[in-house]
């Protein structure tokens, strides 16, 4: 309910969202995700909403197929609060599954997650299950230089009580810097209950490889 009503008292402000996602790969199969978000209930990066660190470990199935298990810490803080300290703070346990494929020039991205959260010591569970999309603009593929479309929904949903916890619906214009960055500029319309609120997301991703390639062995 925290959350609700602190959204309740931006009714008619727009948020942003600044985001780093990081896929740190150690070797074929392994990779290690990490994570902030810092998230503020004005435009202005001045009084914020949420801090989020997340982290896990990747198993790469296949080319198109990854899961996850990890561990995330949230601080929450409310609007216009005069504490300096979060007036919520959450652990959280997390797995999930992405699967990929393409369509012509679309991307499909499948994101199914499951959560274990302990919120000031109260323990729920919650499902969530994103579609996203991602559209080349001026090459056939996403590769260096590339203007591309990123779209996606998201609907969360809890195992007790209230079962409708949330939707988000995103759209954004990225370019792809490098091989292993990317940056995404777009708006976030996260619905809670009956209230909606826009967010402005600026996103970088960066996907470094730490694997040896075949010309460093000797």
């Amino acid at each position: 309910m925290f959350y609700a009503q602190s959204l309740s008292a931006q009714q008619n402000n727009v948020g942003n969202w600044l985001m780093y996602l990081g896929q740190n790969r150690i070797s074929d199969e392994l990779s290690v995700h990490s994570e902030i978000q810092y998230r503020n209930h004005t435009v202005a990066s001045a009084d914020i909403e949420q801090l989020l660190l997340r982290t896990g470990i990747n198993y790469h199935i296949s080319s198109s197929t990854l899961s996850t298990a990890g561990y995330a810490r949230i601080f929450s803080y409310q609007y216009g609060s005069p504490e300096k300290k979060a007036e919520k703070e959450e652990h959280r346990i997390w797995q999930q599954l992405i699967t990929t494929h393409k369509e012509g020039r679309v991307k499909f991205e499948h994101r199914y997650r499951i959560e274990q959260r302990w919120v000031n010591s109260n323990y729920s569970n919650r499902l969530r299950y994103r579609l996203m999309l991602f559209v080349p603009i001026n090459k056939p593929k996403i590769e260096k230089g590339t203007l591309f479309l990123g779209a996606y929904d998201e609907v969360f949903v809890n195992t007790q009580k209230v079962f409708f916890d949330r939707n988000r619906l995103y759209g954004a214009l990225g370019y792809q810097l490098n091989k292993s960055t990317s940056l995404q500029i777009g708006g976030l319309h996260q619905q809670v209950n009956d209230f909606g609120k826009w967010h402005l997301q600026f996103l970088i991703v960066y996907n470094p490889d730490f694997r040896k390639s075949s010309n460093d062995v000797k």
